[in-house]
């Protein structure tokens, strides 16, 4: 027997068409798609192939937020946390936080929605039934773990901890301070990746979860309204932070190469 889904769904009105949408709605999960697998492809290859993330000057320490904290033996002076003998090419140099990030990326709120439309059309937009007659939502494993989202949120502050630690790292090299365009790029991404990492909707229960009167904790309710303002502008900070990281790191590995194209205003 044929399992109806979608419109024929049994107890829906008897619509004949798939879905009632007359505005061209496949554009978004498309470039959703798009955006999504050029990040992936990208950090996938810059992150195995331990090339070009490091590189420091007289006045100037840049280290590619992809390989931070730097944990190998030939990570040389961009192991500031200490190293974990030499490791194969394959292995990440920051193998110890990327994991955490993923995961926190990957049971984002906003991402959630992002691939689920893009790569399994579950749904693909609004008000369009997904090809599938069966829903279980986020009750089974795998999914089951996106509920561990909140988790990760706590390590993940810790990462950018550590991304703050090279911001400020980057400023002095060898010979003292200095500055350049490759420090203004370091300081934004880190800026941006903070703002992404509190306007998670689990800083937001964490600065105001339990708490029935607002008046009686102004300190925690004012982080709530700080928090609820980068909430708001969430999905944006998600797409600008893969674009910051992608650019911050690919700054670093053309200085690498070329120390010489970095613009300096200090130093």
């Amino acid at each position: 027997m044929e399992t109806k889904n979608g419109v024929d769904t049994p107890g829906r009105a008897p619509i004949a068409q798939p879905h009632l949408r007359t505005d061209n709605w496949r554009k978004a999960p498309l470039w959703t798609f798009i955006g999504l697998t050029a990040f992936v492809v990208y950090a996938t290859i810059r992150v195995f192939t331990q090339s070009a993330y490091f590189v420091e000057g007289a006045n100037f320490h840049y280290l590619s937020p992809f390989a931070s904290p730097c944990l190998s033996d030939s990570c040389g002076a961009a192991a500031e946390f200490g190293t974990w003998g030499t490791f194969p090419q394959l292995i990440p140099l920051a193998i110890l936080t990327l994991p955490f990030i993923l995961l926190f990326r990957l049971t984002c709120y906003y991402y959630r929605k992002a691939y689920y439309r893009a790569f399994w059309m579950s749904p693909a937009a609004c008000a369009v039934p997904e090809p599938r007659a069966k829903y279980s939502g986020e009750t089974r494993f795998p999914l089951i773990m996106q509920n561990a989202h909140r988790y990760f949120f706590f390590i993940v502050v810790g990462v950018s901890a550590i991304n703050t630690f090279d911001a400020v790292k980057s400023f002095h090299g060898t010979e003292g301070f200095g500055l350049g365009l490759g420090n203004i790029i370091i300081v934004v991404n880190v800026i941006l990746l903070w703002s992404y990492t509190l306007g998670c909707h689990s800083c937001r229960h964490i600065t105001a979860g339990r708490i029935n009167h607002f008046s009686k904790h102004p300190v925690r309710y004012w982080l709530y309204q700080k928090a609820s303002k980068l909430n708001g502008k969430h999905m944006q900070l998600a797409w600008i932070t893969l674009g910051t990281l992608v650019l911050t790191d690919a700054y670093i590995a053309l200085i690498s190469l070329h120390p010489n194209f970095d613009l300096r205003f200090i130093g």
